[in-house]
């Protein structure tokens, strides 16, 4: 698999910009690089039967967040536009901004 550049980070605010779960927001939860994919909360949740264990002695289905691919999400800015991103220099430092609006993010 071709690994890329992968500008969105945890704790970033994406829109889903394509796919099932098109126009939902959400926070970045975690970022799988290997797999080019990113858990975003409260998007693209799936049940899960999990056998009684040590955590869950009750067992039962459970619903989770699902990875979806990084090509589907997109940065936001402030007012909730999708935007991309680009890298700059200031003042000696790599900085991350929003196309959109030329704000640092």
């Amino acid at each position: 698999m071709i690994m890329t550049k992968i500008k969105i980070r945890r704790d970033d605010k994406v829109l889903v910009i394509a796919g099932e779960h098109k126009g939902s927001e959400g926070k970045v939860i975690k970022v799988l690089r290997d797999q080019n994919k990113a858990i975003v909360e409260g998007v693209n949740m799936i049940k899960k039967h999990a056998k009684p264990s040590a955590q869950n002695p009750q067992g039962g289905i459970i619903e989770k967040e699902a990875p979806i691919h990084i090509s589907n999400l997109s940065l936001t800015t402030p007012d909730g536009e999708a935007t991309r991103i680009g890298i700059r220099d200031e003042d000696g430092l790599k900085v991350r901004y929003a196309k959109k609006n030329n704000e640092v993010v």
